[in-house]
């Protein structure tokens, strides 16, 4: 029986929302969609949230890369750049919703990589 890889999962979400948390100002603004708050007044502040979760994401993939398992090091890259893609261009204003998915997922990916 094949068991869900909860850690690619995770590692998948956190990348992918917080490169879509990380660029959504960029895209708002050059396709005039509308921005929430935390993007329009505090642009810094979604930047580095959404960095720190992509972050922890990549270095989840390097180590995982690292422990022998390259097929999936190299996949949560790729499927994180392609959820970030998805999320971004195809939800639009849904992707401000990464503020909250991103550390929730990076947090629980956190929690589950070190338990």
């Amino acid at each position: 029986m094949l068991g869900i890889d909860v850690g690619f999962v995770l590692a998948v979400a956190a990348l992918g929302w917080g490169l879509s948390l990380a660029t959504y100002r960029l895209f708002a603004k050059l396709y005039f969609w509308p921005m929430g708050d935390w993007q329009a007044k505090w642009p810094f502040l979604p930047l580095v949230i959404g960095a720190a979760c992509a972050l922890l994401g990549v270095l989840f993939a390097g180590v995982r890369g690292y422990a022998g398992f390259e097929v999936t090091a190299w996949a949560i890259p790729a499927f994180g750049v392609a959820w970030a893609v998805f999320w971004t261009g195809f939800l639009r204003v849904g992707a401000q919703s990464a503020l909250l998915l991103a550390p929730a997922a990076a947090g629980l990916l956190l929690w589950w990589w070190l338990s």
